[in-house]
């Protein structure tokens, strides 16, 4: 993973949110002289994300650790598997220690849930996508996670995409209106994707209509309702589902024929998977 300047300066705020002024505890129980190698074990089934940014960790503390990623993002591993492997100074390792794990179980949760989110969907053909749901701070991160889990990033953030849902809609009524913006977006914009959201099949077949939609997202549509309007669209704009997805209906969802099947908790509601470091002393 490349890092930006944003990336790094994140990773420094966790560090300086951890560590403060120094790390008292390793300082008075730990020599400054002390060797260490240590292993990140997964404690039990997941898909591993962000062990570049674990390993980021141990280097912003201690740029002379030596570290080696066993496990890339987007690997299946059992309890018990080391994914990092880290040596030198052991003041530093401990000092990194638990930030380096709270990026990793986060972002591994969120690999883990969206690889089962896609093996759920099965050989339907549809996308898992993510949203915009994210931690405040980590989206890349986390959406970096969606990806290693098998997933498909939608828009970064509103600066990428145009998604117009119902509240945009009210805001300002009228089919009229709308396509005299989607034009305007067109001229000034060209090239960027345009959805739209819509909650029934009147409302499909009116996008349908109008030139410059690309994806029309079905909110909330029972099975028939999606099966239909992806009839009625094949082959003018991409579909997508939203809404109410879960582990027991996805396959279902994704059988009507959506191209894409965007789900919230892939971010929102992924549980942390439990990883620990553990130590061993290296004679000097």
């Amino acid at each position: 993973m490349d890092f930006s300047a944003d990336d790094l300066l994140l990773i420094d705020l966790a560090l300086r949110e951890d560590v403060g002024d120094g790390d008292i505890t390793t300082q008075f129980f730990v020599a400054e002289t002390e060797q260490a190698s240590a292993r990140v074990i997964a404690k039990e089934r997941a898909v591993v994300a962000g062990a570049e940014v674990a390993a980021e960790v141990f280097r912003r503390v201690d740029p002379s650790l030596r570290i080696e990623i066993v496990q890339n993002d987007g690997t299946a591993v059992a309890g018990g598997a080391a994914v990092m492997e880290i040596r030198g100074s052991a003041r530093s390792i401990l000092t990194a220690e638990r930030v380096a794990l709270n990026f990793l179980q986060r972002l591994s949760g969120i690999a883990t849930l969206t690889r089962e989110f896609v093996e759920a969907a099965g050989k339907t053909g549809a996308k898992i996508l993510d949203t915009r749901k994210t931690t405040p701070g980590l989206r890349r991160f986390e959406k970096a996670a969606v990806v290693a889990g098998g997933g498909v990033n939608h828009r970064i953030g509103l600066h990428d995409m145009v998604l117009v849902k119902d509240n945009h809609l009210l805001a300002r009524p009228g089919i009229g209106k709308l396509t005299a913006a989607i034009e305007r977006v067109r001229r000034e914009h060209p090239g960027i994707r345009i959805e739209v959201e819509a909650d029934n099949l009147d409302q499909v077949r009116a996008f349908l209509e109008i030139e410059g939609i690309q994806v029309i997202l079905l909110d909330n549509m029972k099975g028939a309702e999606m099966r239909e309007a992806v009839a009625i669209g094949k082959g003018k704009v991409e579909f997508e589902a939203s809404g109410g997805i879960s582990l027991r209906n996805v396959r279902q969802v994704a059988a009507t024929g959506v191209d894409y099947v965007s789900i919230g908790a892939l971010t929102h509601s992924a549980r942390a998977i439990d990883f620990s470091l553990e130590l061993t002393h290296v004679a000097a």
